[in-house]
């Protein structure tokens, strides 16, 4: 920051104050609770803050002599449409078995690296797009500066004052409309000046100016990649247009940049594209696609592109409100209110990650995009950490863990998209590794969707995520209650990825179980048979398929078949200390403080294990405990989940509490100070493991009594350090809506809503209330789950 002197203070502060008070009347600017906001430009990536409309999303630093604006496209990758699958791998499959049974892991290992893995061995990374560049005069001292991110709004504004006029900066990314917005304006006429162009990464890439307003990024992503010392054709082509919308002064092109002089406000527009079609096909024209976005938005004011903005948006943020109290922390600057966090609980800081988790699924996975990756839509890196992926062991299904509970059902829609390309690629891997039907998928897939095992044998044979991701289809039907969905999307996938395991499962000559293998409980022990977590998913897997038959009277005789084969998988075992197995034989380390803590899937995002099957409850609670408070920022994200499902609050807030600390304050995990979760490094499952996890300690629904009915779990795990409060608009299972309000750790009131008209239970500290609402009903009671008259 540049030097604030004591007069200048005073006049920005008195000038930006009345700036924002006109603002706030003109563009309903609201100053809520919802706002990350810093006293000083970013200086690094992870201090930046982000934007997104699911497709196209920008990092804003909010600097005052230059602006870096890094932007995404989410179908900008290396690669090219392929199969990663190895034709007659198969043939190794009973080989592999052998050696796991006789004990001669290595040996295993080594040879599937040679015969069973993926062609070629990595997968392709994610990729940045490039940075918009605006560069200003220097015009004295700043003062009053301020950069936020308004979660309600969806938008980023930099507001300060230098030399004798008040400057402000807003930008966000329209879902409506498709381009990245630059909004600049100042409260002088005539005192807007700056020059705008690209710094691009990729060494392909030209620029050329149009018309003298706007400015032409295009080219295409290199071919070799080097990581993996092999020749890779990338044909994706890109390209990305600026353009300059300028009240008073002028504009023009100049040396590959927009030059703007003595302007009053401008508006910037960025329209981003690539040549992807879908994972087989790579022949679109950007040129075309970006030159139909601009000229859809051509009549389009500012003004109009703002309020679409904001509505779109505003549809989904305010599904849900969250209060948990009021603390220290609420009128500090984030980076201050996070640092002061390790000391001090903080409530307000709480509700805020809770909300900018909901935001960030918004801003990073919509109908029609790619789901969100490892880093959402955000990169700047041409070589991301773990490729920025999606890995499905863990991370990739925790980002949409706050999808149904949270209101953001529609943010789920571009997993689903994916699975059905997934099918096409996993049916190969399925034929080509396992001589199998069906489809699968192992621990990671990119862009062209990769479903063979990648990486080392010891950690990439793991067949079971095309099976937990088949879930989140049954997931979204048991909220919404949508059987159209459940016949046309959902159940063809789930059917097929059981249709694997029926011809995958293997029996175990010691004990007659059918078991799993080979596989690996991830990310450790190495290549085994019969790791707890492949079953536990399959079992979820084979009930899911055989009650969505049943629901939709078809396929009678494998429904029967699955019940049959289900009760015939290994299964959960308690091990000589007290532990749930996390393997077939009890060897489980009680030392082991390892970040997956695969076994217990069962508990969370499973349910088999519940506070019903008090042995299985108590000895996976006793392997939790075991695995030790801290790790790293996903899998706390894991760990508030478990804790909340093990019903033990204050334990799930302990885990977050150690989430809601600045990175490097301790071992592991933490946030950077835009609140991005760190692995270390960034990854931003944690963020979306965090929100869905202080739901579940808010409410859940996951069992059912005996009639069938759901049991909507009331404040099930409710910290003591959040003693009053309310949450408004969560969903349960089985089509419900729910609102909760609480005082001095005490239900007060819960509004329930039923879209489809169902029955339910609810059950708050042990008591029971059966329910039965019509369709499109409601009814409110009070903390006794007494009837409140109207």
């Amino acid at each position: 920051m540049r030097k604030i002197g004591g007069f200048w203070l005073v006049v920005g502060s008195v000038l930006l104050t009345a700036w924002v008070r006109g603002a706030a009347s003109r563009d309903e600017w609201d100053a809520s609770r919802w706002v990350l906001w810093y006293r000083q430009p970013a200086r690094e990536w992870t201090e930046a803050l982000p934007v997104g409309n699911g497709r196209l999303g920008a990092m804003v630093f909010g600097g005052v002599l230059e602006e870096r604006i890094q932007f995404n496209e989410d179908t900008l990758w290396l690669g090219e449409p392929r199969d990663y699958s190895r034709p007659g791998a198969w043939r190794h499959l009973e080989t592999l078995r052998r050696l796991l049974f006789e004990g001669r892991q290595r040996e295993a290992e080594e040879l599937a690296m040679r015969e069973f893995m993926s062609v070629p061995l990595r997968q392709m990374p994610y990729q940045p797009f490039a940075d918009l560049m605006l560069r200003f005069a220097d015009r004295g001292p700043v003062v009053a500066y301020r950069r936020e991110l308004n979660l309600d709004e969806g938008a980023v504004r930099v507001r300060y004052v230098a030399g004798d006029a008040a400057f402000e900066r807003t930008v966000f990314s329209s879902a409506p409309d498709q381009v990245l917005v630059v909004h600049l304006r100042v409260d002088r006429p005539g005192t807007l000046s700056f020059r705008a162009g690209y710094r691009c990464p990729h060494t392909n890439a030209t620029v050329t100016a149009r018309g003298g307003r706007q400015l032409i990024l295009e080219g295409r992503v290199r071919d070799f990649d080097d990581r993996n010392k092999i020749q890779i054709l990338n044909p994706l082509r890109f390209r990305a247009v600026l353009e300059a919308r300028v009240q008073g002064g002028a504009v023009r092109a100049e040396g590959g940049e927009l030059v703007v002089e003595r302007a009053d406000e401008v508006t910037l527009l960025l329209a981003a594209a690539t040549s992807y079609v879908n994972f087989q096909d790579v022949s679109a024209d950007p040129a075309g696609r970006c030159d139909a976005v601009l000229e859809r938005v051509r009549r389009k004011s500012f003004e109009d592109l703002w309020r679409a903005h904001l509505k779109e948006h505003r549809d989904l943020f305010r599904r849900v409100t969250l209060d948990l109290g009021r603390g220290p922390g609420d009128e500090l600057p984030t980076d201050e209110r996070l640092r002061r966090a390790r000391d001090a609980d903080d409530p307000g800081l709480a509700a805020l990650v809770f909300q900018y988790g909901r935001y960030l699924l918004i801003a990073s996975s919509r109908p029609g995009t790619q789901p969100a990756n490892l880093q959402g839509i955000w990169n700047e890196s041409l070589r991301p950490p773990w490729d920025s992926k999606y890995t499905c062991n863990i991370n990739v299904e925790m980002n949409y863990w706050p999808a149904e509970v949270t209101h953001l059902a529609e943010c789920h829609e571009p997993l689903f998209d994916a699975l059905e390309e997934l099918v096409t690629s996993g049916r190969r891997t399925a034929r080509n590794h396992y001589n199998a039907r069906g489809w699968v998928l192992h621990h990671n897939f990119d862009l062209w969707r990769g479903t063979a095992p990648i990486n080392h044998s010891n950690h990439g044979i793991w067949v079971t995520g095309g099976a937990w991701l088949s879930l989140h289809l049954w997931e979204h039907y048991l909220y919404g209650q949508d059987r159209e969905f459940l016949a046309r999307r959902a159940y063809p996938i789930m059917k097929e990825a059981a249709l694997f395991f029926v011809d995958y499962l293997v029996e175990d000559p010691r004990t007659g179980w059918l078991i799993s293998g080979p596989s690996n409980s991830p990310e450790q022990g190495g290549l085994v048979m019969g790791p707890t977590m492949d079953h536990q998913i399959i079992r979820a897997l084979f009930a899911a398929v055989s009650e969505a038959a049943r629901i939709l009277g078809r396929d009678e005789a494998l429904a029967a078949e699955l019940d049959r084969l289900r009760a015939r998988i290994a299964p959960n075992q308690v091990g000589r200390w007290g532990q749930l197995q996390e393997w077939l034989e009890d060897k489980d380390d009680p030392n082991n403080k390892h970040r997956h803590v695969s076994h217990l899937w069962g508990v969370y995002p499973g349910h088999e294990i519940n506070w019903r099957t008090t042995n299985l409850f108590q000895a996976a609670r006793r392997s939790l405990v075991a695995r030790g408070d801290e790790a790293t920022g996903w899998s706390m994200g894991w760990k508030i989940n478990l804790w909340a499902r093990f019903l033990d609050g204050d334990h799930a807030y302990k885990i977050l509490r150690n989430l809601l600390a600045p990175v490097g304050s301790r071992a592991d995990g933490g946030l950077y100070p835009n609140l991005f979760d760190a692995h270390p490094p960034f990854q931003i499952d944690g963020n979306f493991g965090a929100t869905a996890g202080i739901a579940e300690m808010l409410l859940q629904s996951h069992l059912r009594d005996e009639q069938g009915r759901f049991i909507l779990h009331l404040l099930p795990a409710l910290p003591s350090v959040w003693p009053e409060g309310h949450v408004r608009g969560l969903r349960a299972r089985g089509g419900f809506e729910v609102d909760l309000a609480w005082a001095a750790g005490r239900l007060t009131e819960v509004t329930v809503r039923s879209r489809p008209g169902r029955e339910c239970v609810l059950l708050y500290e042990g008591r029971e209330r059966p329910l039965r609402l019509r369709r499109g009903g409601s009814v409110t009671l009070d903390g006794s789950l007494q009837e409140r008259k109207p």
